[in-house]
């Protein structure tokens, strides 16, 4: 059985041996627990990489065998190198499949190494662990910022997250500075930047209890994500759309199924349907190494 390694990268590093598409040990993170999840934005790269390859050497715990190692993380990734990352901006440019070979051939481990987008990595790790892998898996990530993930991966930029939902001049919070985007709704980052005296769990609660201006945004979150989906239903056809990260928790599915009803009215497209999953990082871990597994067999 092919021993791969599965890295994710969003608020926090981790590492871990994927065998069958199974975990095959311990999680090794960064930073630990209790220790402050905002410590990634703030390392330089090279730090960045070298901290990558410690927690992919503690991984692989003396494994001379690893055939692949699968890195997921925010950003638009394409072959190998990270052209933007607005989450991690210190990462854009970065040659980050060469910069992690050349560093772990340092550690004695000669492998390849793939690089994907952590919302792919996401869906590929839903496929994984639902037995689904012969089937189009797509899920929206609702965290810091928007992903939009894919399996089976094909090429193409797939920043779902930043697609322009809203041609209101106003729209300027999402991370990329564009104007409109989806990120720029229901981003974490940017309801803070739109709410500075609310955190955005108040800001939900606050529509609970009837308040007029969190109310009418929570209705704006809700159609954000509503024409996002009803767009990508429209361009690849309807399906199964999953809903994860730790932002799910402000999902109202029936607001959001309503809305969705309004958007998609052609009958063969509306066999579509939504699911609320935990966002764990287990299930990114095996994604990521998943996608490496078929990048190698398609090499």
């Amino acid at each position: 059985m092919a021993k791969i390694i599965g890295v994710t990268l969003s608020e926090r590093a981790m590492a871990g041996l994927v065998v069958d598409h199974k975990l095959a040990g311990p999680l090794h993170c960064f930073p630990d627990d209790g220790e402050e999840d905002g410590a990634l934005i703030e390392m330089p790269t090279d730090s960045l990489v070298k901290m990558l390859c410690e927690r992919i050497v503690c991984a692989a715990n003396g494994t001379s065998d690893i055939s692949a190692v699968g890195v997921a993380l925010p950003g638009f990734i394409r072959n190998g190198v990270v052209e933007d990352s607005p989450n991690l901006p210190q990462l854009k440019g970065a040659r980050i499949a060469e910069l992690l070979t050349w560093k772990l051939a340092e550690h004695g481990l000669q492998t390849a190494v793939n690089v994907i987008n952590d919302a792919d990595g996401m869906a590929s790790g839903l496929a994984a662990t639902s037995g689904k892998l012969d089937r189009l898996i797509r899920v929206w990530t609702l965290g810091i910022g928007i992903g939009y993930g894919r399996y089976p991966f094909i090429d193409g930029a797939w920043e779902g997250g930043h697609s322009t939902v809203s041609l209101d001049d106003k729209e300027t919070y999402c991370g990329c500075g564009g104007r409109g985007h989806i990120e720029g709704i229901m981003g974490h980052r940017a309801m803070r930047l739109r709410f500075l005296d609310m955190e955005p769990e108040e800001v939900f609660e606050a529509a609970k209890a009837g308040d007029k201006r969190c109310l009418e945004f929570k209705r704006l979150w809700h159609k954000a994500l509503a024409a996002g989906t009803a767009s990508e239903i429209h361009q690849e056809g309807a399906g199964k759309f999953f809903l994860t990260g730790f932002n799910v928790r402000f999902v109202d599915l029936p607001m959001l199924k309503d809305y969705l009803q309004q958007m998609v009215k052609m009958s063969p497209l509306q066999s579509y349907s939504l699911e609320i999953v935990t966002d764990d990082a287990e299930t990114r871990v095996i994604g990521s190494a998943v996608a490496a597994e078929q990048a190698a067999a398609r090499a």
